[in-house]
């Protein structure tokens, strides 16, 4: 994106009308080069509305990321961000800005903000969609100085994290479904994304990406349906159509995620057990794990200390599903045990 792209995004993030002579001024270009960047801004999904003889507006206000801003509302709130900390204005995608351009790992975290991330990836490789100013998209990078035995609940972890925060930003009833979506009663609000560098005896660093959805436009939401795919909702919704600022989103859910990251390195997954068991959505409900060896139906029956799922299938046999080329969904036959 330009420089006069941006700028002008930042000039209409009020929401307000701007005429196309202001905005001209404010830039330093004509009007036609005014019109000339707006079309760059739609082309990246970027809505910015035209009026005859009256000028430009997007959608509605966006209040758009800023550093300060952002160190000064995580301090008052007591959380401290990591030097490293950055926000760019567009990105390719912030887990693979960290994954790529650390070597070796870093000893000290690294967090990472985008507004519009242009190719954000989720689990198994799908496509991330982020609604310019509708979410919330970030990157910690975290070494352990050793692996730790039980890395692979890490993302279990980092999901009680994120409910904590939330529920604190008033969503009371947002929920996790394993292995790493945040939900709000069976739909999907976000999703936790890792990746992993490590040397055998050595440290692991670790990318953990967050994307969530704070207030999306109804063309948004309808865009990010699909009948194969869990149903889309957003912060503003769980939070009864009054969600908190962006800012201070950012700030609390980032500054739990880090402080989560030290307290897994210190015990691991078991200070996160009891919680992640309490936010569990679909805690003995019918399930069927759709696998690339077909289906596995049953009851599922929380996780073990490996952040494995544990599903009980017909003769009380307990079946351990690892994340990873797997996908789990709600069964429609009643609930109860297997029989």
């Amino acid at each position: 994106m330009s420089a006069s792209a941006e700028r002008l995004v930042r000039l209409l993030a009020d929401g307000e009308m701007h005429s196309g002579e202001r905005l001209a001024a404010d830039l330093g270009v004509t009007r036609a080069a005014v019109w000339k960047i707006v079309a760059e801004l739609r082309e990246r999904g970027i809505a910015v509305a035209s009026h005859e003889r009256r000028g430009y507006q997007l959608e509605r206000p966006v209040e758009l990321l800023d550093l300060q801003l952002l160190r000064r509302g995580a301090a008052a709130a007591g959380i401290e961000l990591p030097a490293a900390t950055e926000v760019f204005f567009e990105l390719g995608s912030t887990n693979e800005y960290l994954h790529a351009a650390v070597a070796p790992p870093p000893a000290a975290p690294r967090l990472v903000f985008a507004e519009l991330q242009t190719a954000g990836r989720g689990r198994r490789g799908r496509e991330w969609l982020a609604p310019f100013g509708s979410g919330l998209t970030f990157s910690i990078g975290w070494t352990f100085a050793e692996m730790p035995a039980d890395l692979s609940a890490l993302g279990l972890a980092l999901g009680v994290c994120v409910v904590r925060a939330l529920r604190e930003l008033g969503a009371t009833e947002v929920q996790l479904k394993w292995p790493n979506d945040v939900v709000f009663r069976h739909d999907k609000l976000g999703g936790l994304l890792l990746q992993m560098r490590s040397e055998a005896g050595g440290p692991a660093y670790v990318v953990a990406g967050l994307g969530l959805n704070l207030a999306l436009p109804e063309a948004a939401r309808a865009a990010l349906q699909s009948p194969l795919a869990t149903p889309v909702t957003d912060l503003a919704t769980a939070c009864g159509g009054n969600p908190p600022p962006r800012l201070d989103t950012a700030a609390r859910v980032s500054g739990l995620m880090l402080a989560g990251l030290a307290e897994f390195s210190r015990s691991g997954f078991a200070s996160f057990a009891g919680d992640w068991a309490a936010f569990d959505s679909l805690r003995d409900a019918p399930v069927t794990v759709l696998r690339h060896d077909g289906p596995l139906a049953g009851i599922e029956r929380g996780v073990d200390a490996e952040g494995a799922l544990r599903v009980e299938v017909p003769g009380g046999v307990i079946e351990r599903v690892h994340a990873g080329d797997v996908s789990l969904r709600r069964s429609q036959q009643a609930e109860g045990s297997v029989e």
